[in-house]
């Protein structure tokens, strides 16, 4: 995902999301995914999924977050995945699923640790961007917890919490599922 600046007609600077392809593809998924996704394994808090489209086998490791604030905000369901399709359109990338739009001219941050990534919204999902994405995985897989922050449509700051138990063996299968 690429973003750039751009002015506006009524002179404003506002951010112009461009989607690579892998973040393209899927925000597709649900367009073309199959009736379920299949749970392959679960290891501590996450979990690997397998599922089918019309480009092929995605597989995933995913959990749900283990708090959300603000306490008063209906968040719906919260997710934090590490993709992977067999087609090879993407590669252990990171992405956030949350149950309501995001502001996307406002970068979120995912937080591992002492060491923090822009993530940026694109309808109910956000994403690191994909030089990003190694480095975040990475920490993925030796962190504690992962902390996100975002802002959603209606202007409302959230933050997430999301346990890493589990996380490498999940990825590391997610990955190995869709060689």
């Amino acid at each position: 995902m690429y973003i750039d600046p751009i002015i506006s007609l009524s002179g404003e600077s506002v951010l112009f999301v461009r989607l690579s392809a892998p973040v393209l593809a899927f925000l597709l998924l649900p367009l073309v995914a199959s009736a379920q996704p299949s749970a392959v394994a679960k290891f501590r808090d996450w979990t690997v999924f397998t599922d089918t489209n019309a480009a092929g086998k995605v597989c995933y490791a995913a959990t749900v977050a283990t708090d959300k604030a603000p306490r008063s905000a209906s968040h719906g369901d919260v997710w934090f995945y590490v993709s992977n399709w067999g087609s090879g359109v993407a590669s252990n990338q990171p992405s956030l699923r949350v149950g309501y739009d995001l502001r996307n001219d406002i970068p979120g941050k995912a937080t591992i640790g002492r060491k923090s990534w822009p993530i940026y919204g694109v309808s109910e999902e956000a994403y690191a961007t994909d030089e990003d994405d190694p480095a975040l995985v990475a920490a993925l897989k030796a962190g504690r917890e992962l902390r996100i922050e975002a802002t959603s449509s209606r202007n409302t700051r959230v933050a997430y919490h999301f346990s890493l138990s589990g996380s490498t063996a999940a990825i590391e299968l997610a990955q190995s599922e869709c060689l």
